[in-house]
């Protein structure tokens, strides 16, 4: 009986793995992408000048593309270290980690059709706020882990057999004639060291390198840097899925100041994207839960997924990501009491 129940708990955590896994991959495919477009096209002083100033400029700009790229809560993470490594401050990178998700068009079009105009409207501008705030305050926290520069001018160099880019802080190199030269295995160096005077030839990159290095960038650079963080994140609201579902008693022990706590934790708890969190709000408001607390959900739960809290450890350090999750939660209980309050005058 007992494995039987072992067996159960196995295959439902699989299948709740599975379901979070397809929901994400498609949106974290387009992160990674436009993640590898960044590192190849937009050049480390136009993010410099527009996203690593001070004031709020910057943070109106990342919040404004956070607006218009299509991407979920996770897409967005590799996107964001790479605006970071090309030299954006950590407040406008912050600011788009929250923006991005809440403001897609999708989620916003499933709020309006499950919850109304008003959930609608309120949760835009709502999170537009918390992004210039948690912006305003991420400008002045020095981050305990200084970034890794990206693959960019003078730290990219082209191999000169294959001809992909690699490196250059931790590429495989050859010496000749006083020049280093870069490779990205040990098989090109020796290609080269039988015959160097046939490829010193330095030649610009073309078409086909440029697009070489996107998708080496996008899907084996980034899927390396923050691939683990996010498949361990997946796997822990999978598991939490699966030990500790949530039932109707939540209308029954939850539908007063309560259920503001247990959003706040079940947000910071759960993998729950924008989208997705509409119709779990949608539930638990039609079975009593406080339309503030639901509220609460809708605003900490896409920016506080697994994935997010463990990449901004890994990229930015502990008290980045304290601060980070501090002021989300104070913010979300605060503006969904608000909008307790507010639907009741109005309403």
């Amino acid at each position: 009986m007992d494995m039987d129940m072992d067996m159960d708990l196995i295959i439902e955590f699989l299948t709740a793995f599975t379901d979070y896994l397809l929901a994400v991959l498609p949106w974290v495919a387009v992160g990674f992408f436009l993640s590898g477009l960044i590192n190849e096209f937009v050049p480390v002083q136009l993010v410099e000048r527009h996203l690593g100033g001070n004031g709020l400029k910057p943070i109106f700009y990342s919040i404004f593309a956070g607006a218009v790229l299509p991407l979920c809560c996770i897409g967005a993470l590799p996107v964001a270290i790479s605006l970071y490594q090309k030299g954006a401050r950590l407040g406008p990178v912050l600011a788009f980690m929250i923006a991005t998700p809440a403001t897609s068009i999708p989620a916003l079009l499933v709020c309006y059709a499950m919850l109304g105009i008003m959930f609608t409207v309120f949760i835009f501008f709502a999170e537009i706020l918390m992004g210039l705030v948690m912006g305003a305050i991420g400008n002045f926290i020095k981050p305990g882990i200084e970034p890794k520069p990206a693959r960019s001018v003078g730290r990219i160099a082209r191999d000169p057999i294959c001809g992909m880019s690699v490196d250059v802080s931790d590429a495989v190199r050859a010496e000749y004639k006083g020049i280093t030269y870069y490779f990205c295995c040990q098989h090109c160096r020796a290609i080269f060291e039988k015959d160097p005077e046939r490829y010193v030839t330095v030649v610009e990159r073309g078409i086909k390198e440029r697009i070489s290095s996107i998708f080496g960038y996008a899907f084996i650079d980034m899927v390396k840097r923050i691939g683990p963080a996010l498949l361990l994140g997946l796997a822990i609201a999978a598991l939490v899925v699966t030990v500790a579902p949530v039932g109707r008693f939540i209308g029954d022990h939850l539908g007063g100041g309560l259920g503001y706590l247990f959003s706040l934790l079940f947000g910071l708890a759960m993998h729950i994207c924008s989208t997705a969190s509409v119709p779990v709000v949608h539930a638990f408001v039609t079975h009593g839960m406080e339309i503030g607390a639901g509220m609460v959900l809708l605003l900490a739960g896409p920016v506080t997924s697994w994935a997010a809290i463990l990449v901004l450890k890994k990229e930015f350090g502990i008290k980045v990501l304290l601060t980070y999750l501090v002021t989300i939660s104070v913010l979300a209980l605060s503006l969904g009491y608000f909008f307790s309050i507010f639907t009741l005058i109005v309403g």
